[in-house]
């Protein structure tokens, strides 16, 4: 071992070291950067490891030169018996020796221990591999994040090969199908050239995109169903909730009849949101009213009704009354006794722009092969295209990219509640039998910022519930989450500080730098310094699957996402290029099928 100096002050957060001399430095320098390692004696026979924070150097009197150097650095484990543990136990006196980590002690820190056999790039500076515990990475929710450019889609590219199993464009399983389960929530339509294989390699890949998604509207729970359908900042929007929660769990007992007694509001069965707008525009039409010191009642189809709740709700049918029949009476209307004439004329607006609005055909209008519409028949069918269980597909895409803005957050909402749903279930019925979920998922929120912010209006609440679900409850039902985002500041907290294992690749930032690093576990607060100046490609990783936090260099996924930089220089170069037009028109306008 190559003792480069010896400790000057100890303390369990920080030990600095005087380097020997100048020419020790030189000669050791390319060992003797920033978040490289160094291990220092304790006087019996262990060895402390500590992490380079900072070097710094100071005149002297020295003859060969003026310059001596100081390293500042942080305890991370000990290597004891040949065994590298955790933790900051040992401390070294002042006065002991201080060494290059050799070869020797690498092998004891990174390749000694069984558990830590999924690779993860190399050590930067060095041909070293980088092994991580893969059941503590994976089953624990893991956060990924990095400035645009920094690399972020290729790193969880080629997290996930390795995980599914593909390396140079092959399937390592072509063999044996093997149980990986992952679900990206693709926002920018990266990922699907990251996992297409030839087809003579067998690699099953399901892309769910706005034309192939069968997303029902029916599935939704309350809350999304709100979400889509209701305005929260009316002033009568408690009415419009009343009424179409009234609507809709009617008309999920008249297509269900025989779970007429188990329906609620929740109940993922079918019903017709025609008949639902329907019924808002009856109930619109009814107005109570005084005649002889009387209650009336009066709606579209009916007059002249002695005023009683029977007769109140039995008016309003589910059937379009406003085609056929005109209303008579135009009296005010006594609202706290039932009468909602005319309140609801900007809700049932909404309601009919929605219904119309082709964009949300795959949620509102979505049709089956034979073009009948999904009932409650097709839950299941419906449930397996998220999963892959259509066709055993390890990887499922749900490209985003096509989803209109407005709806991103429910139809999130729906598929990761869905799934959790699924694995909860499934989960409780394994559990009857003494056996745990052998079918566990991970999720992709890539781009999380866009679906579950920090903050921000009631159409996100839906997706932040479901997602925040699940990274409380999800681990215990055999769900995880990768949390990957450009802005961790803009986050939801909830979501972050469930996760137990973070990659950060270059953050410019700084209220995202101060945010990650108030994040990461405190001995890894020093190296985090280094977040700025990552290359691409580079990354810190720190978390319950890394024996030690770790600056690692992944290599590029191959295949790779469609996630790189346009060179515009070089483009701009090259002569005029005519486009044609008509066909960027017509996907516009949805006159073609999107791809």
């Amino acid at each position: 071992m190559k003792e480069i100096g010896k400790v000057l002050d100890s303390s369990p957060n920080n030990i600095t070291i005087s380097v020997k001399d100048y020419k020790t430095f030189e000669e050791n320098k390319k060992e003797l950067q920033i978040g490289r390692y160094i291990q220092i004696s304790d006087g019996n026979l262990n060895f402390v490891v500590a992490q380079i924070q900072n070097i710094k150097s100071t005149v002297t009197t020295d003859p060969e030169s003026n310059l001596k150097f100081v390293l500042t650095t942080q305890p991370i484990g000990y290597i004891e018996s040949d065994i590298f543990k955790r933790g900051s136990s040992l401390i070294p006196s002042p006065t002991e020796p201080a060494f290059i980590v050799d070869d020797t002690s690498l092998d004891i820190i990174f390749k000694s221990q069984a558990q830590y056999n999924f690779p993860f790039g190399k050590i930067i500076h060095s041909n070293i591999d980088f092994l991580i515990d893969a059941n503590k990475f994976f089953s624990k929710h893991i956060a990924l994040v990095g400035s645009t450019g920094s690399g972020k889609s290729c790193t969880v590219a080629k997290i996930l090969q390795d995980a599914v199993g593909i390396s140079g464009k092959k399937n390592l399983y072509f063999e044996r199908k093997r149980n990986s389960h992952v679900i990206i929530f693709d926002i920018h339509s990266e990922y699907q050239s990251a996992f297409s294989l030839d087809s003579a390699e067998q690699f099953s890949l399901n892309v769910l995109d706005v034309d192939t998604l069968k997303l029902p509207y029916w599935l939704m729970n309350s809350s999304e169903l709100e979400a889509l359908f209701i305005e929260g900042n009316e002033m009568n929007h408690h009415n419009q909730i009343s009424q179409f929660k009234k609507a809709v769990i009617l008309n999920k007992e008249k297509h269900n009849p025989g779970l007429k007694e188990n329906i609620t509001y929740d109940t993922p069965v079918f019903f017709d949101i025609n008949e639902v707008f329907n019924y808002i525009s009856n109930i619109n039409s009814l107005t109570v009213y005084k005649e002889d010191d009387k209650l009336l009642l009066a709606s579209l189809t009916a007059k002249n009704l002695e005023y009683s709740e029977k007769n109140l709700w039995n008016l309003i049918e589910f059937e379009d009354s406003t085609a056929t029949s005109k209303h008579e009476l135009l009296k005010a209307k006594v609202s706290r006794h039932g009468g909602f004439y005319g309140e609801f004329d900007r809700f049932i607006s909404r309601l009919e722009t929605k219904l119309k609005d082709k964009r949300l055909k795959f949620i509102l209008d979505p049709q089956k092969l034979d073009n009948s519409r999904y009932i409650t028949s097709d839950f299941e069918g419906i449930l397996r295209q998220f999963l892959g269980y259509l066709d055993k597909c390890n990887v499922t895409i749900v490209d985003l990219s096509g989803i209109p803005f407005e709806v991103l957050s429910v139809c999130v909402s729906l598929i990761s509640r869905l799934v959790f749903d699924f694995a909860f279930h499934y989960s409780k019925l394994q559990h009857k039998d003494s056996k745990h979920n052998d079918i566990p998922f991970l999720i992709v929120c890539e781009e999380a910022h866009n679906y579950v912010p920090k903050s921000g209006g009631a159409e996100y609440n839906a997706s932040k519930k479901s997602l925040e679900r699940i990274a409380k409850e999800g681990r215990k039902y055999g769900l995880s989450l990768m949390v990957v985002s450009q802005r961790p500041s803009e986050v939801s907290e909830t979501i972050f500080s469930q996760c137990n294992n973070f990659i950060s690749l270059r953050l410019t930032n700084v209220n995202d730098q101060n945010y990650v690093k108030a994040l990461m576990p405190e001995n890894s607060n020093s190296v985090s310094d280094i977040l700025p100046n990552l290359g691409q490609g580079e990354c810190l990783i720190v978390g319950d699957a890394t024996l030690i936090p770790s600056v690692v260099k992944l290599e590029k996924p191959n295949p790779e996402p469609k996630s790189q930089s346009i060179n515009f220089q070089d483009e701009w170069k090259e002569d005029w290029r005519d486009i044609d037009f008509t066909d960027i028109i017509k996907r516009w306008k949805r006159e073609v099928a999107q791809k």
